[in-house]
């Protein structure tokens, strides 16, 4: 006897074959045939679907506001090495007897 190993989908193909259930235009046992997987499966990504699409606009939303607000962590350091960097060109202007007012 051998074993069968269990077919594993993509994310791709399961919300295109749940989007041809939503439509209606063809039954499950038709929709079965002609992507070769079980009825059941087919309703159980279309339920799925259904349950998680309001997620889908959520997560859009998040990743917009996250990519518009940059990591505080590398903001402080970079105040910090522009802070250094000044603290230099300070100390290195005072040396060569140049005013603050000259190189401002």
């Amino acid at each position: 006897m051998t074993k069968q190993t269990r077919r594993k989908f993509s994310a791709e193909f399961k919300a295109k074959v749940a989007l041809e259930a939503i439509k209606n235009e063809k039954t499950l046992a038709e929709l079965s045939h002609q992507f070769e997987i079980n009825p059941v499966t087919i309703s159980k990504w279309k339920t799925e679907f259904l349950e998680r699409m309001a997620v889908i606009f959520e997560s859009s939303s998040a990743k917009t506001s996250k990519e518009k607000s940059p990591d505080l962590d590398q903001l402080y350091a970079q105040i910090g090495q522009l802070k250094v960097e000044n603290d230099f060109l300070k100390k290195s202007a005072k040396r060569l007897g140049i005013s603050d007012k000259e190189w401002k």
